[in-house]
């Protein structure tokens, strides 16, 4: 048997490729699918089925272009109403290259449509695709499909039902690999741990506990509680999941080095000017209107945050990390980028035309002032667990997740904006900034040097 995980660390998303018998199946494919079809190859493995666990909301599948390159057939779960050629499978369905049988679990709950897969290979352990629907330490949130007409509640119902009904009823030597790690926005508290066995999650995992004690009202409780605010793009990648992306080199070959006069042209005509250099770099000099996601970190997700899914996007990035950015961006269906500033923000500086800053401060300058007296308004943008375990008192908070739609709530005028690292303040910086704040400072090391400076007063 063949079989080889990969993982996106900016997205916490895993995907797989398994086979034997000359053929090989690839279950929740990246969008950007030449590892795939390389690997297979290396591996003298021709790519014949590929699964979708469902319809993916914080990224943008490949399975139909690597369907398109290979020939493969896509399975994907009949009520997922997909609208490219695909197999619809159902409950108890089995799927079989060489000697590995692959059968097809519905367990609804984190999407309607979701469906978990166990690989069965004789003489091994049996492994568990569980997609969404059960993570290490923590399942499948249920609130994603609200949108599409289906209940919080509705879905944690299913939930429940689905992991004492599919996941519980398993052997305990059943290795489980689920589609996402650690920071995905689709479970509450996702380990680290990229995978596991199932009779370790029936002893560590919350959710298998609880349903295996039958603490139906608890654990509907707890999953429904707590739940962060949904990013905005999910939907936009669900619709394109549905339909089935356009290739990526449709996109990557139309982006491309502008002028400063292009750039200014396009952000006239009402383009967003997406600046992915370093936090520090763009607080001493970037163009007004710009918004600030550095591409160190989890560059994609939080553009689906601060940018708009239909947005036209116009890059300004460090001199050779244009190609990555753009990459990044089709992975959750940005598409409609123009290309980049050639030259950066140096060309911009060169051309003549005007750069705009905002102050950095140390979180032990900020303990200082706030020991002698010296305040101003401060901005909390941290989720509520990390404001609960400590937070200045009297700052506002509004987690940055919530920031575009409650920014009528932050006051007008000097604001100092805080986060765990300094990160997340500086994309509110910039969107506060495009909205119209000029007295801006942004907390460089964020809580994470502001706490213990702080404690020691």
């Amino acid at each position: 048997m063949f079989f080889q995980p990969y993982y996106l660390a900016c997205l916490a998303h895993a995907s797989y490729m398994i086979g034997d018998g000359g053929e090989a199946v690839v279950v929740d494919p990246q969008r950007d699918v030449d590892d795939y079809i390389s690997d297979a190859a290396a591996a003298g493995l021709r790519i014949a089925h590929i699964i979708e666990t469902h319809l993916h909301a914080d990224f943008v599948s490949g399975h139909v272009e690597l369907a398109e390159r290979t020939g493969a057939t896509i399975h994907v779960c009949h009520l997922a109403n997909a609208e490219y050629r695909h197999n619809p499978v159902r409950d108890g369905d089995e799927i079989h290259v060489g000697g590995l049988t692959l059968q097809i679990l519905e367990t609804p709950g984190h999407t309607p449509e979701s469906i978990s897969i166990v690989a069965y290979d004789e003489g091994a352990p049996a492994k568990l695709f569980s997609g969404d629907t059960l993570f290490i330490g923590e399942v499948g949130r249920p609130d994603l499909a609200g949108w599409r007409g289906h209940s919080r509640d509705e879905m944690a119902l299913d939930m429940f039902r689905s992991l004492r009904d599919k996941i519980l009823t398993l052997p305990d030597s059943v290795e489980v690999w689920p589609a996402h790690g650690a920071g995905s926005a689709c479970g509450k508290s996702i380990s680290d741990e990229r995978t596991s066995t199932l009779g370790r999650q029936k002893r560590e995992n919350w959710g298998l506990r609880m349903v295996a004690e039958g603490d139906q009202a608890g654990f509907l409780r707890e999953l429904t509680s707590g739940l962060p605010s949904i990013p905005a793009y999910f939907p936009h990648d669900v619709v394109t999941n549905r339909r089935g992306a356009a290739s990526i080199d449709q996109v990557t070959n139309v982006a491309r080095a502008l002028s400063a006069d292009e750039v200014e042209a396009e952000v006239t005509a009402g383009a967003v000017l997406l600046d992915t250099r370093s936090s520090d770099n763009f607080a001493r000099g970037h163009i007004a209107g710009s918004i600030n996601v550095p591409i160190e970190g989890k560059f994609a997700p939080w553009v689906g945050v601060a940018v708009a899914s239909d947005a036209r996007l116009v890059l300004a990035t460090d001199e050779g990390k244009q190609d990555e950015a753009v990459m990044r961006l089709t992975r959750i269906g940005y598409d409609k980028i123009a290309g980049w500033l050639n030259g950066s923000i140096r060309l911009w500086r060169a051309s003549g035309r005007p750069l705009f800053s905002f102050a950095q401060v140390s979180g032990a300058r900020l303990a200082d002032r706030y020991q002698a007296g010296v305040s101003r308004p401060i901005l909390d943008v941290r989720t509520s667990g990390e404001w609960l375990e400590g937070h200045i008192e009297g700052s506002i908070h509004i987690p940055l997740l919530e920031l575009s739609a409650r920014i009528e709530e932050v006051p007008f005028g000097p604001l100092t904006v805080v986060c765990g690292s300094g990160y997340r303040s500086s994309i509110a910086c910039s969107l506060l900034a495009r909205n119209g704040w000029t007295d801006l400072e942004n907390v460089d090391g964020g809580w994470t040097e502001l706490g213990p400076a702080l404690a020691r007063l």
